[in-house]
């Protein structure tokens, strides 16, 4: 699964580079809020933290918008500018609660962390351990948040559970996502963020999140089948068809075909 996982979020990447690069360039501008703004903002503290935090907020108000569009493209599809801003109304309360966990988890990270290391004993050890690994389980299982809001569900609350629920079922694919999301984001540095950025993570995310529920269809069909041996081979089959695969040429020259 993990090798069609990787295929199918590559040979969509490259098929929709321009769209991609577009996305990026957009959370690129947002970004500048958070991270210039303030600093220019700097003679009115109270003004250059409220500019921050609404830069962050509106960064993941953004996220959950391609999260949104960026499944069509999962599903086979495309889409336009006009599908990108009808989707800011759907995405933006995800998009807020999301960046306001986010803004909590490393408020709580930034003060609690230290704090505790600081107490220098083994109950303040012990403490910034918990602490520390609960923001790993949190990291671990929020990945999944927006691409689960896309494709699932529309109720928070459920979209949160749904992100444990789905991390202490596929521990060994969240931890490889993260890997693979990390290496992706160093390569964006050498690509100034156009490629494969933020939404080449965002649409791998959907991708992995996609392939996944298939085998909860499968179980939910089959409730007395295997949970460790998961026929992926019959389960992917069509989707592998309109994969199709590809040779060096078809990438460079497609309409040699």
């Amino acid at each position: 699964m993990i090798g069609f996982l990787l295929k199918k979020t590559f040979f969509d990447l490259w098929d929709n580079l321009f769209r991609i690069a577009l996305l990026n360039i957009g959370f690129i501008a947002s970004a500048a809020i958070p991270i210039l703004l303030p600093s220019v903002l700097s003679f009115s503290p109270p003004l250059a933290i409220t500019v921050l935090v609404i830069g962050v907020l509106w960064c993941f108000v953004y996220l959950a918008t391609a999260s949104l569009v960026l499944k069509t493209v999962s599903d086979y599809g495309g889409f336009g500018f006009g599908d990108f801003f009808r989707s800011i109304r759907d995405a933006w309360p995800a998009g807020l609660a999301l960046g306001g966990i986010s803004l909590v988890l490393g408020l709580f990270a930034y003060t609690a962390l230290p704090f505790y290391f600081g107490m220098n004993s083994l109950l303040g050890i012990f403490a910034a351990s918990l602490v520390f690994w609960s923001l790993v389980v949190a990291l671990l299982s929020l990945q999944y948040y927006l691409p689960i809001r896309a494709r699932l569900d529309s109720d928070l609350r459920k979209v949160i559970k749904k992100c444990f629920i789905i991390f202490f079922d596929n521990p060994g694919l969240s931890i490889f996502s993260v890997l693979h999301n990390t290496v992706l984001l160093a390569l964006s540095v050498f690509l100034a963020f156009l490629l494969p950025g933020p939404a080449g993570i965002l649409l791998y995310l959907d991708q992995a999140l996609r392939l996944r529920l298939l085998k909860y269809d499968y179980l939910e069909a089959n409730p007395e089948a295997n949970r460790r041996k998961i026929p992926w081979d019959e389960l992917l089959a069509e989707d592998r068809e309109k994969t199709g695969t590809r040779s060096l040429r078809n990438f460079i020259f497609p309409w040699k075909d």
